[in-house]
């Protein structure tokens, strides 16, 4: 069990912290007025990530799909959304909470407000409401591997592992060499087994 609650922790770090600073650039890049999940650089990045030869090629693929996730050529947005993370991070939640709802009130077609107001609800320990924000991300954006891992996180702590299994499998069809994807299934199989016996 300590083993399986590590792997969680390790998946929720790389959810929450291990995003690009909101405005950056992926490097060769130049910021397009607009960009976000529309961005026509997504696609030959994903299919890069799909063929990704290791765990440390696809970690950088991620990371230009991560960036680009959070361009939106909008300073306000980009303000508002550095204030949301640095409240999120300080245990903040209403600070938090205020800036992501206004992201998404000014911009509803913006996956990455959806998904950290996602995240934080999902540190606030309201499950319903961050399912509801992840379904919101991936009709936005069907790829988004960070609110695809949550939705699993969720799937954990409500103990439903067979949908977690299943998320933590749409992860790895789109980047299969993602190893806390991979260590999240492994983990969740484990309890699958357990259960069964």
């Amino acid at each position: 069990m300590r083993r399986i609650l590590l792997a969680l922790s390790v998946a929720l770090a790389a959810w929450t912290l291990s995003l690009p600073a909101p405005g950056s650039i992926a490097p060769g890049f130049t910021q397009p007025a607009r960009a976000d999940q529309k961005d026509k650089r997504l696609p030959a990045l994903f299919k890069r990530l799909k063929a990704a030869p290791d765990p440390d090629a696809a970690v950088l693929i991620e990371s230009d799909i991560w960036k680009i996730w959070f361009e939106t050529g909008d300073k306000d947005i980009d303000a508002m959304m550095g204030a949301g993370q640095t409240a999120m991070e300080g245990q903040d939640f209403q600070g938090a909470l205020a800036a992501f709802n206004a992201i998404i009130k000014k911009r509803p077609d913006f996956a990455e407000g959806w998904n950290r107001r996602a995240t934080l609800y999902y540190e606030m320990g309201e499950y319903g409401k961050s399912l509801a924000d992840i379904a919101q991300t991936l009709k936005l954006e069907p790829h988004h591997i960070g609110a695809i891992s949550g939705m699993g996180l969720i799937d954990i702590q409500l103990e439903k592992f067979e949908d977690a299994e299943k998320a933590y499998l749409r992860v790895l069809a789109i980047s299969p060499q993602d190893l806390g994807a991979q260590r999240n299934l492994d983990a969740v199989r484990e309890i699958i087994k357990k259960k069964s016996i």
